[in-house]
C-alpha cells in the first residue's frame, strides 16, 4: 500500500531541496526523520520532515498494516512558479531577482519482509 503527500509552491529553491531529498530517498521513515532532525540545512530539512510526517499520517488513515515498515519510495522535487522582482541599480537601471519556488511529492510504501 502506498501513501502520497504533496507540497506546492514552497519558497525554497529546487536545488536546495534536492540536495537534502537525495539523502533521504530510499530510507526507512525513522532513519529519514532522524537524518532530517540532524541535518545542517534546518529550514529545508524541517519542510521535508513535515511532509514525510503528513504522508505517514495519510498511510495510517488509509489503514496501513504497520507504519514502522514504511520507507520513502519516491521523493520528487520539481520547479514551481518563479517570482520576479527588481532591484534598483546605478544610472536608473534595474536588475532582475528571481525568487524560485518548488513542488515536492513524497510517496511512502511498505517494505516487503
Amino acid at each position: 500500500m502506498e501513501s502520497l503527500a504533496k507540497l506546492s509552491s514552497v519558497r525554497i529553491t529546487p536545488r536546495k531541496l534536492s540536495l537534502v531529498a537525495d539523502e533521504v530517498r530510499g530510507k526507512n521513515i525513522n532513519e529519514a526523520l532522524n537524518f532530517l532532525k540532524m541535518s545542517p540545512r534546518k529550514r529545508t530539512a524541517g519542510t521535508l520532515a513535515c511532509l514525510i510526517k503528513s504522508a505517514v499520517a495519510n498511510a495510517d488513515q488509509k489503514g496501513a498494516k504497520d507504519v514502522d515498515k514504511l520507507y520513502v519510495k519516491t521523493l520528487l522535487v520539481s520547479q514551481g512558479p518563479t517570482l520576479k522582482r527588481f532591484r534598483p541599480r546605478a544610472n536608473g537601471s534595474a536588475s532582475r531577482i528571481l525568487k524560485r519556488t518548488s513542488h515536492v511529492t513524497v510517496t511512502l510504501a511498505e517494505r516487503e519482509a
